[in-house]
């Protein structure tokens, strides 16, 4: 785990230095804060999606002007995932929790008006299954075991204005399984505000 957040803070840093470096250029590289509403769900076997964790993200980002329409994007986000299932019995909760690495090509077709697209990796850092029977007496709380590795794809838009806010929307395609039974795989609609440093 050490290693994991050693290697996250070099990233970090990376971004920050780069987004310094390139101040001074036509197209103003930056880096800023982001955080954000999720909307979880899972795919099982890519034909049924179950309902949606309501939860948060919560990052920094570098974004470097490649030209006057083109950036890359770097982000670590700190993203509760999961989802929710409800029936008669009644709801039953998976809380996954990752540190998410996205990267994203941003083109800007007009000055504010962003389009993104990019891939995903993430590492799982918290799980947790809970069962809420509506009656204290049934109520659980167990562990299982899902895989520490996801990734996927990003696809996305927004607006930034020129003071360096943002708003905007994304929608993560998972790709890896979160569990071996099922081929179930993250499916996330983030909503989001950024702020440049």
């Amino acid at each position: 785990m050490k290693n994991t957040f050693l290697t996250i803070t070099i990233i970090f840093a990376t971004i920050i230095n780069s987004g310094a470096q390139d101040s001074d250029d036509l197209f103003k590289s930056n880096a800023g804060i982001k955080l954000g509403y999720n909307l979880a769900a899972v795919s099982f076997d890519g034909d049924t999606e179950t309902g949606q964790r309501h939860a948060f993200h919560l990052g920094f980002y570098g974004e470097s002007f490649l030209s006057e329409a083109i950036a890359l994007q770097i982000e670590v986000l700190y993203s509760q995932q999961g989802y929710e299932l409800q029936d008669n019995g009644g709801t039953f909760t998976q809380k996954l929790d990752y540190i998410n690495l996205p990267v994203s090509l941003k083109l800007y077709p007009s000055e504010n008006f962003f389009l993104e697209v990019g891939p995903q990796a993430g590492i799982a850092i918290s799980h947790k299954e809970k069962f809420d029977s509506n009656f204290g007496l049934f109520d659980t709380s167990q562990e299982f075991d899902p895989s520490n590795f996801d990734w996927g794809f990003n696809f996305g838009g927004g607006f930034k204005t020129n003071s360096g806010a943002s708003i905007g929307v994304r929608y993560h395609l998972g790709m890896g399984e979160v569990y071996d039974e099922g081929s179930p795989q993250n499916r996330v609609w983030q909503f989001y505000l950024g702020f440049d440093f």
